[in-house]
């Protein structure tokens, strides 16, 4: 019996490889592979849940813009707002914030103390600075998960899960595809949509490793004295050491960590716990009466910071869809939609036009690595 084979075997169902599959489905044979029991049981699964403008720098706002867009057309946003707090003495990294963003179409202003005051009661008064951020959102993470999940499975697209990626091997009609369960595919394109897995993937493909990094990132779910208001806007410190926002009447604190880290199932460090805990009792009034849950994600990101996506240089028929960072998950319509045009060659429409997809090219780090070495 002869096996069946795919225009393009996607490994990882998580957001990336789920939005892909779902815009890729409609217009080819396309396979989903997905090591672990369920799609989105890592970064997917973990998620702070906030769709933010200047999340990422400005190198992700032509992503974050336009996928804002499909999420609130398709009910995935709840508006909340998005404070940055700085003391006096961070006004330089406020101003600088201010200048990196002008011009690139995300609307924020500057607020004193007072006004952030009005956003954030239990805020001390020596957070008197600050940016605010109108648009700032929450996203229904599950629920766009399980749109695309559903998608993709009316295109057509086969999910497989539990079939980790043990061997890649590319011939002449394509890739032969061998899972640790002993199955095995075959596809024209392999897409490596593998998030903290993205390098071993690469390698397993005879691929040079981008150097995607994954990083741990914390988070506690915390009960305070008062119950924190549904309506308050995600706090951010402009030097990066906490953010927070409300939950059903809880505190969802993260230290903004960014531990290094190997690709692993990830898990909160009490460090990290504590750390977070006495910046938000420097920061706020708020009288924590416990923790009551705590939970580590990986983010992963690539030497610049920016997304791979796009056909790799050098290894006909491999396909890059990751080092998505935090940002993959708000990014996840425009980012999903360019990249599957790129893959299939269509044209751009209304919620890809403004994207130069160039700037994703997997091939800036090969030219950087042949210039370093001339």
């Amino acid at each position: 019996m002869t096996a069946i084979s795919y225009d393009f075997a996607i490994i990882g169902a998580g957001m990336a490889g789920a939005s892909l599959a779902a815009e890729l489905g409609p217009f080819a044979k396309v396979l989903l592979l997905e090591a672990e029991d369920v799609p989105g049981y890592h970064s997917t699964g973990r998620s702070a849940a906030f769709w933010e403008e200047c999340y990422g720098g400005p190198g992700i706002v032509p992503l974050t813009l336009p996928s804002g867009n499909f999420l609130r057309e398709h009910g995935f946003l709840r508006r909340r707002g998005a404070l940055y707090v700085g003391r006096q003495e961070d006004g330089p990294k406020l101003d600088d914030f201010e200048r990196r963003f002008a011009g690139t179409g995300v609307t924020i202003e500057r607020v004193d103390g007072m006004a952030a005051r009005a956003h954030v009661p239990f805020l001390r008064d020596e957070w008197c600075d600050g940016i605010y951020e109108q648009a700032c959102a929450d996203i229904d993470v599950a629920g766009l998960h399980q749109f695309y999940l559903k998608a993709l499975k009316n295109a057509g697209v086969e999910l497989k899960c539990r079939a980790r990626v043990l061997h890649l091997e590319r011939g002449q009609g394509g890739w032969r595809i061998l899972t640790t369960n002993g199955d095995t595919y075959h596809a024209t394109q392999i897409v490596n949509a593998a998030g903290a897995w993205a390098d071993t993937i690469a390698r397993i493909a005879g691929a040079q490793p981008l150097g995607i990094t994954p990083f741990r990132r914390t988070v506690a779910q915390l009960r305070v004295g008062q119950e924190a208001p549904e309506d308050m806007p995600l706090v951010l410190d402009i030097s990066g050491n906490f953010y927070f926002k409300s939950d059903n009447g809880r505190i969802w604190l993260s230290p903004h960590d960014e531990t290094p880290t190997d690709p692993c199932d990830a898990a909160p460090e009490e460090i990290d716990v504590a750390k977070a805990i006495n910046q938000f009792e420097r920061a706020t009034s708020w009288r924590i009466e416990a923790v009551e849950r705590r939970w580590a994600g990986l983010r992963s990101f690539t030497p610049d910071r920016l997304p791979v996506y796009g056909a790799d240089p050098l290894v006909p028929g491999l396909q890059w869809f990751a080092g998505q960072g935090g940002f993959g998950i708000q990014t996840a319509p425009a980012a999903a939609r360019v990249a599957s045009q790129a893959m299939l060659g269509l044209g751009r429409d209304d919620l890809t036009s403004d994207i130069d997809a160039k700037v994703y090219d997997p091939s800036r780090f090969y030219r950087e690595k042949a210039a370093s070495a001339i």
